[in-house]
């Protein structure tokens, strides 16, 4: 079997000849035995290499530097310093393998929940099969809001539209025919009888034959010769933004620290092993792999309520967004509706009508419609079937047409203000919009249903009888309320966007909490009359949008965006991807169509605003461990570039070697930042502002909070170090200092635990914050004792009494109190503040 070419050339009787398929499908064992001869349907299987995961850690500016420094020890006869150094850097790299290749394998496994699938007919029966076990020769059965993963032959089709935005950049639907044969030479752009892959239908339904998969698809051809680095996400930009000034500043200080030791006229040697300290101790190399594994173990964490993520970087959006742009329907309500109010012009007409529109049975109103009188199946058999236009999200109106008593009549259902454009009965208007607003003032969905003569495959105006309305009721989620309210407290806002009327749209509004008196409803209507600055001024006071069309929610959003929100949109429908699209973080719901799940960043198994609130909060606290990680990496590097830096100005020998520094950030940083990511939220985390994706990570505070923990220790390390050369030798000094900055460093990885409130503000929530910090203390004390003890010949380190501990003890309790007085002068100066405002 060989590989499809100019499929939309060639009828569907020499394709299906071609593929060795049928009506039927495959089986399961043919199918298995096409996807060994053309792979699984991905452009590149995404496979775990353990060898380059390992020599990937060694791929870095550091360890560079570190294999200079061991070169360095190596001419100048310090052949225990290079085999000990270069021991480090394995052990470092063995560390950074261990996490990645977990961070990988939790990744993979997240992308195998949220992977898009598509119903095929396997066995002769219909069934949804994950997009990867797609085979050419499968039969796909199509539907509105089918993402398509594959590229298909139509075989047949009804009203069948399809979005090819992402292949051709024309945003227009473009409507497909299954009839046609085509010439081979004929453009991507006029292929009618095909459905790419990368596409979604927008409206209609049919059938289709997989012809190709995989790498062997058009968008893939594309992908392969536009091949583009992936965006740098928010954290990655603040990690930029501060290297920038970070390595300006180390650059500096290097070249004052390599000057300074040149003119004190130390040995060039020298000079060098101490610019390798000063290094090795400023980059904190773990930073980038921890904030990676911080984020996949967070997006672990929301897996397991509810929150299955797309995209690992959105973990760290979720944090900064201000403002949730969300569905009503099954999202603010239950998504369920029954007919509660039906007001008739003539009834008989009306319930026909509702029937024979019955599009499918998984849309809510047709679920309501069925149950209410259950004669669909009767009324078809008895007027049969001539024509159907389907549901158009930019109209909201679908159509039928039945041959009725030897007549051709259509029947239409859909929104009120649109049936009214068509309508000839204008004498009944009167009745008909007062009971549609009691209707939507009640907070029902209302719906208009009409009947008229059929002619030429078109609707004329005029030509349409309204016949009734039906009000529909959908109730709101109970849990709703309090996730409304917990939004604004975080200071986000909530805005509805409907395509219901006003009226229905602010009554579920305010039952729930998202309108109040003197807010505004705007409408797509009045959204057309605005210019872009005057819908900014709009959206200042709106917090309900109705009769929205999918170029309207796509308009709210983007402005949103220009005017510095962060915006989280909910979607499920076909009419939501353009929002979904561009939104800084789109959120499909689990129930919801495939092309709405396929350009989202998270699908939330539970079609619910409080679980869209809840990820926020969890995202707040997977930021503020992030933010955590990174205060407690650069604090405890920069203690250690003063406390060098200071000593060599000084005038004093190299305080600690190169091999010690590393050692130190193996059982510190090595060991205790694997604990962050378990830390729970530091008090309520919905009581504040949200934070911008800029200072999420690297505001003024954070620099502050880094500046005065590394100064004021360093110089109290330096202090210290001076202080021990007065009464011990050189060398038993150095092995003291070594333990002081590792006791020292897990203290404050203690205090890390908590950005502002004091340790002893709440004992208790300091030590149950994350129990996991101590154990990872533990794994550093086992591992520091045995370089003191038994690897002196390796670490240059003494034995030390009982009574040489007091000394690292004392350095520790004076680390523990220099960040717990910061804490109390930072929660002084806020009660302050505030006391003065008022």
């Amino acid at each position: 079997m060989h590989i499809l070419k100019d499929s939309h050339s060639k009828s569907i009787k020499e394709i299906m000849e071609s593929l060795k398929t049928s009506e039927k499908g495959l089986s399961t064992m043919e199918a298995k035995k096409r996807e060994k001869i053309f792979g699984p349907n991905i452009f590149k299987e995404k496979k775990i290499s353990y060898i380059n995961i390992f020599f990937r850690q060694f791929a870095n500016i550091l360890v560079y530097i570190l294999l200079v420094a061991s070169l360095i020890a190596l001419f100048s006869g310090k052949w225990v310093d290079c085999i000990v150094i270069f021991s480090l850097i394995l052990i470092n790299s063995f560390i950074g393998f261990w996490q990645e290749v977990k961070a990988e394998v939790s990744i993979k496994s997240l992308e195998k929940l949220t992977e898009s699938k598509m119903y095929v007919v396997r066995d002769g029966e219909g069934v949804f099969l994950p997009s990867s076990e797609i085979v050419p020769g499968d039969i796909v059965i199509l539907e509105e809001g089918s993402a398509i993963s594959a590229d298909l032959r139509l075989s047949s089709g009804n009203n069948l539209c399809v979005d090819e935005s992402l292949l051709t950049g024309e945003s227009i639907p473009i409507e497909k025919d299954h009839r046609v044969v085509l010439k081979k030479n004929t453009s991507i752009f006029f292929q009618k009888n095909m459905v790419f892959s990368g596409t979604h239908v927008i409206r209609g339904s049919g059938e289709a034959i997989v012809v190709n998969t995989g790498k062997n698809t058009y968008l893939a051809t594309i992908v392969e010769k536009a091949k583009e680095p992936a965006p740098d996400s928010p954290l990655s930009q603040a990690i930029k933004f501060f290297a920038k000034y970070y390595s300006a500043f180390l650059i500096i200080l290097f070249i004052l620290v390599g000057a300074y030791g040149y003119f004190q006229k130390r040995d060039i040697v020298d000079v060098s092993y101490i610019l390798i300290a000063e290094l090795v101790s400023a980059v904190p190399e773990g930073l980038p792999i921890v904030v990676t594994v911080v984020m996949v173990i967070g997006a672990i964490a929301l897996s397991k309520k509810k929150t299955l993520v797309r995209q690992l970087f959105s973990v760290e959006t979720l944090g900064s967004a201000t403002v949730v742009a969300s569905d009503k329907t099954g999202t603010i309500t239950e998504g369920k509706l029954k007919v509660k109010k039906v007001f008739f012009i003539d009834k008989d007409r009306l319930e026909l009508t509702a029937h024979l529109c019955i599009e499918s049975k998984k849309d809510p109103i047709d679920q309501a419609l069925w149950q209410w009188k259950k004669s669909e199946d009767i009324f078809l058999k008895k007027y049969p079937k001539i024509w159907g236009l389907a549901f158009d999200p930019k109209t909201r109106l679908m159509a039928t047409a039945h041959i009725l008593d030897g007549n051709k009549k259509v029947f239409v259902k859909g929104a009120f203000e649109e049936l009214k454009k068509l309508a000839g009965n204008q004498k009944d208007f009167f009745q008909l919009e007062k009971n549609m607003e009691e209707m939507s003032l009640e907070g029902l969905r209302v719906i208009a249903f009409g009947v008229g003569d059929f002619k030429d495959q078109k609707i004329e105006r005029g030509s349409i009888d309204i016949v009734g309305i039906i009000g529909f009721l959908d109730p709101p989620k109970e849990s709703v309320k309090s996730a409304v309210f917990n939004a604004k407290k975080a200071k986000i806002r909530v805005i509805m966007i409907t395509g219901d009327h006003p009226l229905t749209a602010k009554t579920v509004a305010k039952e729930v909490g998202i309108y109040k008196e003197g807010d505004k409803v705007l409408t797509g209507e009045q959204i057309d009359k605005l210019s872009d600055q005057d819908l900014f001024f709009e959206l200042k006071k709106t917090t309900v949008l109705a009769r929205i069309l999918p170029e309207h929610k796509y308009r709210i959003v983007k402005n949103f965006q220009q005017n510095k929100e962060i915006v989280v949109v909910s979607g499920d429908g076909v009419n939501d991807v353009p929002a979904l699209k561009i939104a800084d973080l789109s959120i499909a719901m689990g129930g919801g169509t495939e092309a709405a799940k396929s350009v989202s960043k998270m699908i939330i198994t539970d079609n619910n605003l409080k679980v869209i609130i809840s990820a926020i909060k969890n995202g707040r606290v997977i930021a503020d461990n992030i933010r955590k990680v990174i205060y407690y990496l650069l604090s405890s590097s920069l203690q250690e570039i003063v406390f060098i830096s200071l000593a060599i100005f000084s005038g004093f020998p190299l305080p600690l070697t190169p091999i010690q520094i590393l050692w130190i950030n193996i059982v510190t940083d090595g060991v205790q930042d694997k604990a962050f990511p378990f830390a729970k939220g530091e008090g309520d985390v919905m009581k504040r502002f949200p934070r911008k994706p800029r200072k999420q990570f690297f505001d003024l505070n954070q620099i502050y909070r880094v500046g005065f923990y590394g100064l004021i220790m360093g110089f109290i390390s330096f202090e210290f170090f001076r202080y021990l050369l007065k009464i011990y030798s050189y060398e038993m000094s150095v092995t003291i200092i070594f333990s002081s900055m590792a006791v020292s460093q897990w203290l404050n990885g203690i205090q890390s635990q908590k950005e502002k409130e004091p340790f002893f503000k709440n004992i208790k929530k300091s030590i149950t914050i994350n129990p996991y910090i101590f154990f990872s203390i533990s794994i550093g004390i086992v591992l520091q004792l045995f370089a003191v003890y038994l690897g002196g010949k390796w670490f240059y380190t003494h034995h030390m009494s009982l009574a040489d501990w007091k000394y690292p003890l004392i350095v520790s309790i004076i680390t523990f109190f220099v960040v717990e007085i910061r804490k109390w002068i930072e929660v002084l100066f806020k009660k302050g503040k505030k006391k003065w405002m008022i």
